[in-house]
């Protein structure tokens, strides 16, 4: 327990799993690009949703916001041109917890644009 009001780290109850755990999450990111941020707002509305899960971030090339769930591409922005919507992200996370098959998720956000 961190001490801290408010901070409270709640468990599963015994014999019950963390939502989310089991499904490890790899983001490939263009640093130089910004995504950091990109990637670090999604990282956390995904912890809020699945606090148990597993997300690994690593640098990528030149315009790469790529999304692996369990070892399977489920986005790219290399092929989508965008970024991905919380939701669609979070439904994927949901399929793989439950064991269900994953499809790949071409519904994007566009980029910024600078007017």
């Amino acid at each position: 327990m961190s001490g801290e009001p408010g901070q409270a780290s709640v468990a599963p109850p015994p014999g019950e799993v963390e939502p989310g755990s089991g499904v490890r999450i790899v983001v490939e990111y263009c640093e130089p690009c910004g995504f950091e941020a990109t990637y670090l707002e999604l990282a956390s509305a995904v912890k809020e949703e699945y606090p148990g899960i597993e997300i690994e971030s690593r640098l990528g090339g030149t315009g790469a916001f790529e999304i692996e769930i369990n070892g399977q591409l489920v986005f790219s922005k290399l092929e989508n041109g965008g970024f991905p919507y919380e939701k669609d992200l979070i439904e994927a996370i949901r399929r793989a917890s439950n064991g269900e098959p994953l499809e790949k998720i071409t519904n994007s956000r566009p980029p910024c644009i600078i007017l």
